[in-house]
């Protein structure tokens, strides 16, 4: 790193965050982007129109507390207000829950591959990276995390479900795993997909929340709500650490257009709960489809698809599915397919039978 500037030298460390690419548009057909987990439904009546009449005067400053925002999510949450923290998207309540707890000094546990900015926000604030592999399976190695908690451990980050490989924290696992967390350590479930979980076992992160004050829940309108452009989202906390957060968060994160277009979306909650089902039904035909063609395809729960493929294997996968004009995301270890319509997801099958057959 250039030594120009008075620059952290822990910049150097920071893994870089690869945004999913967009489709290639040079191919004739029309292009689908399956690669950044966004929903590809329309919006929901009325929220376009909500942002519109928020955004009359841009010149005035949003409500820095997102006050009617929060009225409305403590009501639906059945929480108090100020267990309520709204922000950019959940990345931004992940932010700023490493900025209450972490530095120099300090360690953080969390599961891998998971949500690539786990490691970014830890080296941000000097901590130790503790990242503890996933089982065969997709799944949190909870007793492998346990082990790694120690007396320099400020924040243990869970994923449900897990992006990118899929599976649901169980409400058993979460619980065994409470009770031996010591309970000035905060913990995180990071809920960016739970709309989406079809599994019976999954966790209920409300009802978590209300038996384990050091649990802290990270949501976001992004996914299910189909609001990743206006960037909106919320932790639910115990009012202390909700108290840390606020002082962390950044002033007017979030726009007069966002709070107007969440309160909406969330007032039509049943709706959402309907279409991220139907994606759902999609999602688990899509990986059924792919595992009886031989593929390793963990439990999906989000609305995506995980398939397990060496680095090799990953890339001519991706570069494949660009062929046909749909990005999807290569990782270490295999490729995420999010669901999107029905042709983007024919093309990505039609590759997938392709790769069976050449195998």
């Amino acid at each position: 790193m250039s030594k120009r500037f008075l620059l952290r030298d822990a910049l150097s460390q920071f893994p870089p965050y690869v945004p999913g690419k967009p489709p290639a548009g040079d191919t004739g057909l029309t292009p689908y982007k399956l690669s950044s987990n966004e929903n590809h439904l329309p919006p929901l009546p009325g929220v376009t129109e909500a942002v519109a009449q928020a955004t009359q005067t841009p010149a005035a400053y949003p409500d820095p507390k997102s006050s009617g925002l929060v009225a409305d999510l403590a009501a639906y949450l059945d929480v108090d207000p100020a267990e309520v923290v709204p922000g950019a998207g959940a990345s931004e309540i992940l932010s700023a829950l490493t900025n209450i707890t972490l530095e120099a000094g300090t360690s953080v546990v969390y599961p891998w591959p998971s949500f690539e900015m786990y490691p970014i926000l830890a080296a941000a604030r000097g901590a130790e990276k503790r990242a503890v592999p996933l089982l065969a399976d997709g799944r949190h190695d909870f007793a492998g995390m346990l082990a790694q908690i120690d007396e320099t451990t400020r924040l243990v980050l869970l994923c449900s479900p897990n992006n990118p490989t899929g599976p649901s924290v169980r409400t058993e696992e979460l619980e065994g795993f409470m009770a031996e967390v010591p309970e000035n350590v905060i913990v995180a479930l990071d809920e960016a997909y739970w709309e989406f979980a079809t599994d019976a076992e999954a966790v209920d992160g409300l009802a978590a929340f209300r038996e384990h004050p050091n649990l802290v829940l990270a949501r976001t309108f992004s996914k299910a709500h189909g609001l990743a452009g206006l960037r909106v989202g919320y932790g639910v906390a115990d009012a202390e650490i909700a108290t840390a957060l606020r002082q962390v968060v950044a002033p007017f994160s979030v726009t007069a257009g966002a709070q107007a277009a969440a309160a909406k979306s969330l007032a039509r909650t049943d709706e959402v709960l309907v279409r991220a089902k139907e994606v759902a039904a999609t999602r688990d035909r899509f990986a059924a489809d792919l595992r009886d063609l031989g593929f390793d395809v963990p439990d999906a729960q989000g609305n995506y698809v995980w398939i397990a493929l060496d680095d090799e294997a990953a890339a001519a996968f991706e570069d494949a599915c660009a062929a046909q004009a749909v990005a999807i995301r290569k990782l270490k270890g295999g490729v995420r397919v999010s669901i999107g319509a029905d042709e983007a997801l024919d093309r990505v099958r039609a590759v997938a039978a392709d790769f069976a057959a050449g195998r």
